[in-house]
């Protein structure tokens, strides 16, 4: 498929670039879709979280009450989970989170991530660019532009740029990342996505292996 490269004014060049179909135009499958983003998801997780057990618990080991006759039921020391302040019943504990996924399930849910895009007409591919210096307000004209300024939108560039990465940090619907970094949760998220004319050759290069 076709389609037009604009310019950072938001206006048509004469170029254009063609959107391989094996990747813009593919049979998209949702389970590796839902596979791959629930691992980015996991892989975010610190997994840090503890609470501490009954053993774990500096309270006195001092028997509470005497063993019968009270009419209760019996008690061995105030760190017992049955107590205010007493141990938790089978904690949180620190894991990690992650889990291994294939390669080539990873690729397939990118390539459907983007094919769902190209299919609702998301994707706009525009013309390499750079700014002199960082500055958040050539980020914003640059999306108003494009009539993305009400849009999550999703910048991805053939190669790391500094200037523009950091013009786009401040602003809380938009995210610069580079082709090598391109992932199916940031490919979804984004209502919107940009792709810069270099990163299509490296997304082809990578998806199409």
């Amino acid at each position: 498929m076709q389609v037009e490269i604009l310019n950072i004014s938001g206006k048509k060049t004469t170029k254009k670039v063609e959107l391989a179909d094996t990747i813009f135009n593919a049979e998209p499958n949702d389970h590796c879709i839902y596979l791959d983003v629930k691992q980015y998801l996991a892989n975010q997780r610190q997994g840090t979280h503890k609470s501490k057990e009954r053993a774990e618990i500096a309270r006195t080991t001092k028997k509470l009450k005497r063993q019968k006759g009270t009419g209760g039921a019996r008690a061995g020391s105030m760190k017992s989970p049955l107590f205010v302040g007493g141990g938790r019943v089978f904690g949180p504990k620190p894991r990690d989170y992650s889990f291994k996924l294939n390669k080539k399930v990873k690729t397939l849910a990118r390539i459907s991530a983007l094919s769902y895009k190209a299919k609702d007409n998301a994707i706009t591919v525009l013309e390499d660019f750079n700014f002199d210096q960082p500055k958040t307000k050539n980020y914003v004209d640059l999306v108003k532009n494009l009539n993305l300024n009400d849009k999550k939108t999703l910048l991805v560039l053939g190669a790391a740029n500094k200037n523009i990465y950091l013009s786009s940090r401040n602003v809380q619907t938009a995210k610069v990342i580079s082709a090598n970094d391109l992932n199916t949760y940031d490919i979804l998220n984004a209502e919107n996505v940009i792709l810069s004319e270099s990163s299509v050759k490296v997304i082809e290069s990578i998806l199409n292996k």
